[in-house]
C-alpha cells in the first residue's frame, strides 16, 4: 500500500504537504484553543508536522493515518526530533473509513478528502470518531477566481471548474451539511510558492541523483513544465485553507 511514487520523489522534503507555512500552521493550533491531553485524530498525515509540532507546542496527543510509507516514516522521525513520540503515534495504512475507537476532540483531514469521497464523505467519516463537542478539521481548495474556461481550470490541475466551489460557496456548504464554521486559516501566495516550488529543487537533485530511474522522463518534464504552469495557473486562481467546523 503505498501512494504514486511521483509524489514521494517531488515531495520528499517537504514537511508539510499542503500550501501552508509553519506559521500559519502554528496559527491553526492556536486559533482551536487546543488544551493540553486533548486528542487529535489526523487521516491523510503526511510527514506528520501538524501533529508532532501540536504536541510539542500546546501538548496534544494522537494519532495520524497514512498510505505513504515514506512520509509516515518521516513522521515517526520527526516525532521522535520533536521529543514527543511519546504522545503521538503514525500508522502507515488506509485512512478510508478508518474510525477511532478512542474519540477525539479533534478529528482533521487536511487536504486528503479524497480519503471520503470529497467534502460531504469526509467529514460523515471524520463526524465517527469526534466525542462530543469535538471539531473537524477540513483542508480544502477554492477558487479565489472562478477559471474563465475548463482548459485553466485543468492548467489548476482540477478535472473540471466543477470540482471547487468559491470562498462564500465553500463556506456555505459546510452549513448545508449541518455544521457551524468556528474558524479557519486560508494559506497565501507565500505557503503556495513553499509548496509548489520547493518541489522544483527537490526534482532537481533527484534527476541528479537517478539518471537511469524508470521515471527520468516524468520528472524532467515535470521540471521543465510546472514552474510555468503553476504560475500561470494554480497561482492566479487557486485558494486553499483549513477549516473548522462543530456540528450543529
Amino acid at each position: 500500500m503505498d501512494i504514486p511514487r511521483i509524489f514521494t520523489i517531488t515531495e520528499s522534503a517537504h514537511r508539510i504537504h499542503n500550501p501552508i507555512t509553519p506559521e500559519k500552521l502554528a496559527t491553526l493550533g492556536a486559533a482551536l484553543r487546543l488544551e493540553p491531553g486533548t486528542r487529535v485524530l489526523d487521516l491523510g498525515s503526511g510527514s506528520g508536522e501538524m501533529l508532532c509540532t501540536w504536541a510539542r507546542d500546546y501538548g496534544v496527543i494522537g494519532t495520524g493515518i497514512d498510505m505513504s510509507q515514506l512520509f509516515t516514516a518521516q513522521a515517526k522521525l520527526r516525532a521522535e526530533e520533536l521529543g514527543v513520540a511519546d504522545r503521538v503515534t503514525f500508522i502507515h495504512g488506509d485512512a478510508s473509513g478508518y474510525v477511532s475507537d478512542d474519540k477525539a476532540g479533534v478529528a482533521a483531514c487536511v487536504g486528503a478528502t479524497w480519503i471520503g469521497g470529497g467534502v460531504a464523505g469526509t467529514i460523515e467519516l471524520l463526524a465517527r470518531s469526534l466525542r462530543p463537542g469535538g471539531i473537524i478539521l477540513i483542508g480544502e481548495p477554492y477558487w479565489r477566481q472562478v477559471p474563465p474556461t475548463e482548459d485553466v481550470a485543468k492548467g489548476c490541475l482540477a478535472n473540471s471548474i466543477a470540482d471547487f466551489l468559491m470562498l462564500p460557496e465553500l463556506l456555505a456548504s459546510f452549513g448545508w451539511l449541518g455544521y457551524d464554521v468556528v474558524e479557519m486559516v486560508l494559506a497565501d501566495q507565500d505557503g503556495w510558492d513553499r509548496y509548489e516550488a520547493a518541489k522544483w529543487l527537490t526534482m532537481r537533485r533527484w534527476l541528479e541523483a537517478n539518471p537511469d530511474d524508470e521515471l527520468t522522463k516524468e520528472v524532467r518534464a515535470q521540471l521543465t513544465s510546472e514552474p510555468g504552469r503553476y504560475a500561470a495557473y494554480t497561482r492566479e486562481y487557486l485558494g486553499w485553507g483549513v477549516f473548522a467546523l462543530m456540528p450543529r
